[in-house]
């Protein structure tokens, strides 16, 4: 994937509701228009984090799976 994250959040080994309350917090901390890469495990953040996106106006820019691994790509709205 050739998708240019500003900034990674690894929440690998966590479940639900703990990536997403990182990716609140982290998210925060960014300005409009960077991109966040968030790592997940948890096959909740599936549906959580692109409702969390649409929910708060921000752009899924890319989703993928591999190695056991969920990537997220998310430009702050």
């Amino acid at each position: 994937m050739a998708i240019k994250a500003d900034f990674q959040l690894d929440t690998s080994g966590l479940c639900c509701p703990e990536p997403v309350m990182l990716l609140h917090n982290k998210i925060r901390d960014i300005n409009a228009g960077e991109v966040l890469e968030v790592v997940a495990t948890d096959p909740s953040t599936t549906r959580d984090i692109p409702k969390f996106c649409a929910f708060l106006n921000h752009d899924l820019v890319a989703q993928d799976e591999r190695e056991q691994k969920y990537y997220y790509y998310i430009k702050k709205g």
